[in-house]
């Protein structure tokens, strides 16, 4: 799977203070960090990028370009900075993303084109995120659809159902789980991703990764390309890696709701099946899952 490294994003107080004062150190250690890790991307999330959005924007991407030659993922929701990332990367970046939504449509998403790069389209619109499988495969046709029109063909799309956390609703959780699956079928040549981390937003901090791991291995069996995620999460990637065989076949057999004995599995084996069952819906929500 591809894995975007996502520790640069300004939500962090210490990306942000970085980005600030331009500390080229710590945007770099995060850099060279995810790259030694295994990322295959690396995410630069500036967010809206209100002040000074060109210079901000090309500080960031040279800042990163200077220690790592992965490529990057530019993530923003600010047409003028992304225009400044995309023409201050050196190979050819993701765009990261553009959406259903009108403003979207025509500002953000013809920089894809322009710019020759590959595009994260999400499912949103201008109603917001869609409730239910049926109505994102419906907003994702029109969106790709248009794409299209502007000559970007779906083997540069990558497609993003929008992961919300599974402590407000779990039915969404699931309506992901088979939005990816069915992806192939309804958009031949469609690449997807997801921002796996939003799945545990909300839930206590020492129970964050056990809830992105397991749920990035059912997405995975799934079909998912690729995922916004943490590579210095150590048990991720070798779960990405297939060194934890033991895990994923427990978590496969959560998926198909097959019989599994509890008791005989150990404290690790068993949290991830409990995990598993929280993001399947099979049991309800709550911060104390785990708790035997």
């Amino acid at each position: 799977m591809i894995i975007i490294g996502e520790n640069i994003h300004i939500i962090s107080k210490e990306v942000s203070t970085a980005v600030k004062e331009r500390n080229a150190k710590v945007i770099q250690d995060l850099a060279i960090a995810q790259t030694k890790a295994g990322a295959d991307y690396l995410d630069l999330n500036i967010g809206p990028a209100r002040k000074n959005p060109e210079e901000t924007v090309e500080w960031l991407v040279n800042t990163v370009q200077a220690v790592s030659d992965l490529p990057l993922s530019i993530d923003t929701l600010n047409p003028i900075a992304m225009e400044a990332g995309l023409k201050a990367s050196k190979k050819r970046p993701l765009l990261n993303s553009a959406s259903g939504r009108t403003d979207s449509k025509e500002k953000t998403l013809p920089l894809a084109k322009k710019y020759n790069t590959a595009v994260v389209l999400s499912v949103l619109t201008d109603k917001g995120c869609p409730p239910d499988v049926e109505s994102r495969t419906e907003s994702i046709l029109d969106t790709v659809a248009y794409a299209n029109e502007l000559g970007i063909p779906n083997e540069d799309i990558w497609v993003d159902p929008i992961v919300l956390p599974v402590s407000a609703d779990q039915t969404q959780v699931t309506a992901d789980l088979e939005f990816i699956k069915i992806l192939p079928d309804i958009l031949p040549d469609i690449k997807s991703t997801v921002g796996l981390s939003n799945v545990s937003n909300g839930t206590p901090e020492e129970l964050r990764g056990i809830i992105n791991r397991t749920y990035l291995m059912m997405l995975k069996r799934n079909g998912l390309y690729s995922a916004i995620a943490d590579p210095l999460d150590a048990e991720l990637m070798a779960l990405d890696q297939g060194k934890m065989p033991d895990i994923i076949e427990l978590i496969h057999k959560a998926m198909d709701e097959e019989h599994i004995v509890l008791s005989s599995l150990s404290k690790k084996q068993r949290d991830y099946v409990k995990t598993a069952q929280i993001l399947l819906g099979q049991t309800l929500y709550s911060h104390s899952w785990l708790e035997d």
